[in-house]
């Protein structure tokens, strides 16, 4: 697929999306260096059957670690900490979780201090990711939030996670774990798997693309001799060796770059991935994404959990708990959450 040159309009689009995220980092950044303060976290052991772990960048590959990747920014920041704090209690082994945060350039220093804050014996990495990776072929979506670049970061961990690294959990910043996190990065990948997620094979699939993808004559055929399922890119399992050997971040860029040029989906970050993986993925059961807890990307209405056992919440859509509780709006599972939350209330911070 090849890259049309961007008209005037493309640029100017471009230019308004870039700022406007600009704006939001800048303006959570100031409340977040002022306000937003955090707790600090228990620290967590290993059981005895655990294997040791030494601090980064010493272990940074161990394959006896769970590796575990997830973006931070200052916006979501409160949710990340309630992340990280669940994935630490539920596990069996602790310390043997390495953590590797890719952020924005910018604000960098201030999310290592308040991680090195909250949890002084965390195992993590730090990894700038420069906007300009993605600069150019961001489309608008349903959904302001979904645009701003850091979103697109999972696109490429395998160009920014060390290259000894073979297999991460991606988490998501808007959920919990109520299980042992060891477990989901177990999830077997069979022979040529590159990523597992749980699939939800009853969506409606042909939904997250516009009626100029199905109706073009070779488009559809992309999907050829597999059954594509809805999965959502919240919390994958990820074969980083695997990733690079198919070269799968120029995949998912070649998609993108067609969207530049005509409209085949609406839905942000999400659909690249589906174009590229959906059939051809690892099953993961559905104990593992309770999502949609956000409710739609236009009101964030309640949602209760789909039926089954429970390993992980998530709050994808819209409605974010910790912002539902703030404006004393909850919905009923956000209590789920709350106990997770590090944040320092006003009158903590005033005795």
């Amino acid at each position: 697929m090849g890259t049309a040159a961007p008209n005037h309009h493309s640029f100017a689009l471009i230019r308004h999306l870039f700022h406007l995220c600009l704006l939001v980092v800048i303006s959570t950044h100031a409340t977040a260096a002022t306000t937003q303060r955090f707790k600090q976290a228990p620290k967590f052991y290993n059981s005895p059957s655990c294997a040791s772990i030494r601090l980064p960048p010493t272990d940074t590959c161990s394959e006896d670690a769970v590796h575990v990747a997830m973006t931070l920014d200052v916006t979501y920041l409160r949710g990340s900490m309630a992340a990280i704090l669940s994935v630490l209690q539920h596990s069996s082994c602790p310390e043997s979780v390495i953590f590797h945060f890719v952020t924005a350039a910018s604000p960098s220093a201030l999310l290592n201090r308040t991680l090195a804050n909250s949890f002084p014996y965390l195992k993590f990495q730090i990894y700038p990711f420069d906007d300009a990776a993605v600069a150019g072929l961001i489309s608008t979506s349903i959904r302001s939030a979904l645009d701003c670049p850091l979103n697109y970061a999972r696109n490429y961990l395998a160009n920014l996670l060390p290259s000894c690294l073979r297999r991460i959990v991606y988490l998501d910043s808007d959920l919990v774990l109520v299980d042992d996190i060891a477990k989901l990065a177990a999830t077997p990948l069979g022979a040529n798997s590159v990523l597992a997620a749980p699939e939800y094979c009853n969506a409606n699939f042909s939904a997250y693309f516009t009626p100029s993808f199905w109706s073009n004559p070779s488009l559809p055929l992309t999907f050829a001799g597999r059954r594509p399922c809805y999965f959502n890119t919240g919390v994958m399992v990820i074969d980083l060796q695997r990733w690079r050997a198919g070269d799968y971040t120029t995949k998912i860029q070649e998609w993108m770059e067609l969207q530049k040029r005509m409209r085949i989906y609406e839905l942000g970050s999400l659909p690249p991935f589906l174009l590229v993986f959906a059939g051809n993925i690892g099953p993961v059961d559905h104990r593992w994404n309770q999502h949609g807890l956000g409710g739609d990307n236009f009101r964030g209405l309640c949602r209760d959990l789909h039926p089954g056992p429970v390993s992980l919440l998530h709050w994808s859509g819209k409605g974010k708990p910790w912002a539902r509780l703030d404006a004393n709006r909850p919905c009923p599972l956000d209590a789920l959450w709350a106990p997770y939350d590090l944040l320092e209330t006003p009158f903590a911070l005033e005795a």
